[in-house]
């Protein structure tokens, strides 16, 4: 009876885990769209690249010598391909919490149509998830077949998303993780019996320019992370219980400087900072400090994570135009 109870209650926090941040979080959400949507490659008609890294509830220990914080790198970028009449792009991350740790690449294609005055992109991405798990401890000295034990898996997962872009509003939706693969691992009994499930995630995010001044211009912005346990088509995956809220806002001075403030539900409170460089403002560098407000006994005091992107010029005419002359005018 006690090892059945500890399998149940490691198997529930070993669902949990995955429920509740199965894929990392960023405060930089605003600068982060080809992480969060495969319609956004290409959208804003020019190449970026941006990396990030976040050490997440800084100085949190756990019960153990090898528990700790969460820490995510992530590298993404996104390009217009005029010839395809879209955009590109990729997005590779690391995610280490513990003793699980993710490995994660996306490549993503968006088809972009003019509608109204902005563009709608439709886009669709491959994935490939590697999961590891390390060392896990079981309560019991007799052997559990639902505790991993130094084990790994991968899969090939699919997703898709739609995203609008104008000079003023931006607003996306996507859904990854579509195959829900089940990854097994090698398990304490010595049989790849323990498992988790790859659940789907949909984001939904938006923000809105709106110019303060001839110098400012102030951007609300908003995310909604939902995670979708069960199959597509189970009206019980559409649950407020496992989604996150987060929004906030920022101001732009001049295109180079900017600072806001965020707020996520039932967690942090956020402050971010920025600035641009080099020519046309194309170098982004920007810092975001997470202040924990609720539960810290569970997590931590803080959060820090740092941004730098680069905005690669915007393509200009494919053909030089012609130059006219009156000398070969005859």
């Amino acid at each position: 009876m006690k090892r059945t109870l500890l399998s149940i209650l490691l198997t529930s926090a070993i669902s949990s885990v995955a429920l509740a941040q199965q894929q990392p979080q960023f405060s930089h959400y605003g600068f982060n769209g080809m992480y969060l949507n495969p319609a956004y490659a290409g959208i804003k008609g020019q190449g970026e690249i941006t990396t990030l890294g976040r050490y997440q509830y800084l100085g949190y220990t756990g019960s153990f010598d090898d528990g700790g914080s969460p820490q995510t790198y992530t590298l993404s970028a996104s390009l217009p391909v005029a010839a395809i009449g879209g955009g590109v792009g990729l997005s590779v991350f690391r995610d280490k919490i513990a003793q699980s740790s993710m490995t994660n690449v996306q490549l993503s294609y968006s088809k972009h149509v003019k509608v109204g005055e902005g563009k709608l992109g439709l886009g669709i991405q491959g994935i490939f998830n590697h999961l590891s798990k390390g060392m896990y401890r079981p309560a019991d000295k007799e052997p559990d077949s639902s505790v991993p034990r130094d084990g790994s898996d991968q899969k090939f997962d699919a997703g898709v998303g739609v995203w609008y872009e104008s000079d003023k509003l931006y607003a996306g939706l996507s859904a990854n993780n579509l195959l829900r693969s089940e990854y097994r691992f090698k398990s304490v009994g010595g049989e790849n019996s323990a498992k988790v499930i790859g659940e789907n995630h949909a984001y939904l995010t938006a923000g809105y320019n709106i110019e303060a001044s001839p110098s400012v211009v102030v951007t609300p912005t908003v995310l909604v992370k939902m995670v979708l346990p069960g199959e597509f088509g189970n009206n019980n995956k559409f649950t407020f219980k496992n989604n996150s809220y987060e929004g906030g806002v920022r101001a732009t001075f001049n295109d180079k400087f900017w600072g806001g403030v965020n707020y996520r539900h039932d967690e942090s409170f956020t402050g971010l900072l920025g600035m641009s460089f080099a020519k046309d403002n194309a170098l982004r560098f920007g810092y975001a400090f997470d202040f924990i407000a609720f539960n810290q006994e569970a997590r931590a005091f803080s959060s820090h994570e740092i941004m730098l992107s680069y905005r690669l010029p915007k393509p200009g005419p494919a053909t030089r135009p012609a130059v006219r002359t009156p000398r070969y005018s005859f």
